[in-house]
């Protein structure tokens, strides 16, 4: 038999090599997402990461204003520990996000529902929703501070005027009543964030589902539980957590209202910490403050990471 010569594969030059192996990296679909990400990536660690990093490790010495601290443990967080304004500052940022964010939410979502809707001026309306989040934060704090204010009032005034008080009321200057001040204000302003994300959320659901289970013969109720609630649920993890974020962090509000007065009652952990690193001078124990709001910040993150993670396996989604 004629011999048959059998031409085997010839690997390319440099197979193998590192510089080709490099050269198939580059050209990776998954490498070419990490190049695009890498320079976002340097800002955030940059502007985030590092800032992050250095108030912790202040949190960590007695460093004051001008004067670089030396290292003293855990001695910021046991005085922490014993201080009852600091508890105090726990408790009301506490409450503070929980009230504020599950009242946003209901008003939020009964918004994005009503706007979803075919009403007459719907566009105008929902311009109209938006001007809440749209003015600067320090503008509409000044302007609930006269709102509330003790002698000028126009609340105070038309109460007066109808007869059902005597005098005005001190909303400020009440302990409890700043407190529900502070949360109407930061709620008055938090709404147009959800109310527009969810109506966003809103137009992603087909008109078919709607169309399909009203045929069925299903209520109102039935259609919200079992069509809209479901297919939101992911946007209101998102929208909720950005949302106990940005409430759980509030500093401008706070401090343009009040700076956490009367007697420490509005104070909140980022007002507190600002007062204690900055106004009193001790950048350690006003860090300590501010990386005692990380584990509850972490916490709010999580539960809507496995919220989500959970929505994604009951849909046959993939947790990774």
């Amino acid at each position: 038999m004629a011999n048959v010569a059998v031409k085997m594969p010839v690997s390319p030059a440099g197979a193998g090599s590192p510089v080709s192996a490099w050269k198939r990296l580059s050209v990776s679909k998954g490498w070419l997402a990490i190049w695009f990400m890498l320079p976002t990536a340097l800002i955030l660690g940059l502007f985030l990461a590092f800032p992050l990093v250095k108030g912790i490790w202040l949190s960590f010495t007695d460093t004051r204003i001008g004067r670089p601290g030396q290292f003293v443990g855990l001695e910021n967080y046991e005085w922490l520990w014993d201080d009852h304004v600091f508890w105090l500052s726990v408790f009301n940022t506490l409450l503070y996000t929980a009230v504020a964010s599950v009242v946003k939410f209901a008003i939020g979502l009964y918004l994005a529902l009503l706007l979803n809707k075919h009403i007459p001026f719907k566009t105008v309306i929902r311009s109209i929703v938006l001007i809440p989040f749209v003015v600067p934060t320090v503008l509409s704090a000044i302007a609930f501070w006269w709102i509330f204010d003790s002698q000028f009032s126009i609340i105070s005034w038309s109460l007066r005027q109808m007869g059902l008080i005597e005098q005005n009321i001190n909303f400020l200057g009440d302990p409890n009543w700043a407190r529900a001040c502070v949360i109407f204000a930061n709620i008055w302003r938090g709404i147009p964030f959800i109310a527009i994300t969810l109506l966003a959320g809103l137009q992603t659901v087909s008109p078919s589902l709607y169309e399909a289970a009203t045929i069925d013969g299903a209520t109102p109720w039935q259609i919200f539980t079992r069509i809209t609630l479901p297919l939101l649920t992911p946007i209101i993890a998102v929208v909720m957590t950005f949302s106990v974020l940005f409430t759980f962090t509030d500093f401008q509000l706070i401090w343009a209202m009040t700076r956490g007065g009367p007697v420490n009652a509005t104070h909140l952990m980022a007002t507190l910490s600002y007062q204690r690193g900055i106004l009193s001078n001790q950048l350690g124990e006003g860090a300590a403050i501010a990386t005692a709001m990380v584990p509850f910040l972490l916490a709010a993150i999580m539960i809507s990471w496995f919220g989500l993670q959970r929505r994604a396996w009951q849909h046959g989604g993939s947790d990774s």
